[in-house]
């Protein structure tokens, strides 16, 4: 039991730090998208295209995400160590090719070594089941939200 009550300061004690420390990185860069995509991309993977990711679902659904917004598991939406928070996200699926544009709401993943936890709903169109592999590349809100984009047509035809 002392273990445990110990543990939990730690736990958040880490994710405060590792969460102001990805501010602190992001404060340091340029503010483009090609130069925060070049930064995020060489800190979690070596070949700069794959990640790994997974998903989260019923444990934490209807509790408040790092950004203040209520998870919702069928939403598309993402946690991740260090895009911006309320920022989006195009994620494909090595392995099927299907992608998708997620919002970044929250922050994880905090398993090993994992570069973001998809929602049920983004992980299920994706077509993965446990992990998974995957490229991630941030968008502009424009990118996201353009009816015309490549990006929403990708995402669509699954």
């Amino acid at each position: 039991m002392n273990k445990i009550l110990l543990a939990v300061p730690v736990f958040f004690m880490c994710s405060y730090f590792q969460a102001a420390e990805a501010s602190v990185h992001h404060k340091s860069h340029k503010t483009s998208r090609h130069a925060f995509a070049t930064s995020h991309k060489s800190r979690h993977s070596p070949d700069n295209h794959q990640s790994t990711v997974s998903w989260y679902g019923p444990e934490f659904h209807g509790k408040k995400t790092a950004s203040g917004q209520t998870y919702d598991m069928y939403a598309m939406t993402a946690a991740h160590s260090s895009l911006p928070l309320l920022s989006y996200a195009k994620v494909t699926n090595l392995k099927n090719h299907r992608s998708v544009v997620v919002r970044i709401n929250d922050r994880g993943s905090f398993h090993g070594k994992r570069a973001m936890d998809l929602s049920y709903a983004a992980a299920k169109e994706l077509g993965i089941k446990g992990l998974g592999k995957v490229e991630i590349t941030p968008l502009s809100s424009n990118e996201a939200t353009s009816p015309l984009s490549s990006t929403n047509k990708t995402s669509k035809r699954g």
